[in-house]
Formats: C-alpha cells, sequence, structure tokens
C-alpha cells in the first residue's frame, strides 16, 4: 500500500514541477528578467521551508547536526535547482511545457542511470544493462516526438 502512496506523491511532485514551469515563465515575463523570476521563486520556497523545517524541530525537540555534511553540500543542490528553475522559466515559452517536461525527464533518466552507475553519494550501484540503455533511447525519442509535433 505504501508503495502505491510513494508513488502517487512521486506523480504529484513530477506535476508540481509542470505547473511551476509557466508560473516562474510568466513572472519572468511580468518582472522582464528570467534569473529574478527563479531568485524570487527560490526565496519564496526557501522562507516556507524555513518555517516548515524551524517547526519540525520545534515540534520533534531534534537539533540539526549543521557540522556533520561536507560544507559543498550546503550550497551545492541549491545552485543546481538554481539553473533549473532558470532555464525552465527561459525554456517554457519558447519549446512549451510538454516538451520540456520531456527533456527533462529525459536528462533526469540519463543522470540517474549514471548515477546508479558510479555509486554517487553512496547511492546504491546499478549496473546499465541493455534493457535501462533501451528504455532511455525510447524516452529520448519520445521526447523528440513531443517536440516536433
Amino acid at each position: 500500500m505504501m508503495g502505491a502512496v510513494w508513488s502517487l506523491l512521486g506523480i504529484l511532485s513530477g506535476a508540481f514541477i509542470a505547473i511551476q514551469a509557466p508560473i516562474n515563465s510568466q513572472l519572468a515575463r511580468g518582472l522582464g528578467l528570467p534569473v529574478a523570476a527563479a531568485a524570487f521563486s527560490f526565496l519564496s520556497g526557501a522562507v516556507v521551508l524555513g518555517i516548515i523545517a524551524f517547526a519540525v524541530v520545534k515540534l520533534q525537540g531534534v537539533s540539526l547536526d549543521w557540522k556533520a555534511p561536507a560544507p559543498w553540500l550546503f550550497v551545492a543542490g541549491g545552485m543546481l535547482g538554481g539553473f533549473y528553475v532558470t532555464l525552465s522559466t527561459i525554456l517554457t515559452p519558447r519549446i512549451g511545457a510538454a516538451a520540456l517536461m520531456a527533456f527533462l525527464v529525459a536528462g533526469q533518466l540519463l543522470a540517474g542511470m549514471l548515477i546508479d552507475r558510479a555509486g554517487f553519494l553512496g547511492v546504491a550501484v546499478r549496473e546499465i544493462s541493455l534493457g535501462r540503455v533501451a528504455g532511455a533511447v525510447l524516452l529520448l525519442a519520445g521526447a523528440l516526438l513531443i517536440r516536433l509535433f
């Protein structure tokens, strides 16, 4: 049962990404600068998540171990997310939300396969099989078809 719940939450998260792209593109049009739209997107998200994190820490009585993670981990995810949001904001009005989502999923799959193969940051190692390569090729072909037609 929980497997189905996690899968549905994954689908919901993907839908949020699809909805976020045109929202940020509209904000960029209004502001006149895609990077500014991305910055405000991250600022508002950081404020909301900061409030939630503060509440969870207080409610659960836990404390954050600021010394445990490697220092680069504090900025790496945010920097990658910043590039993602900025590029999505720029690309959505140019190629459309469906094509952007297709290319995003294809990029995520390809990167995920490499991450799995290398065991990057402790991810379980999984070989790149013929089936995985075939799936990636089909996904890329699908993304191209969505973009072209």
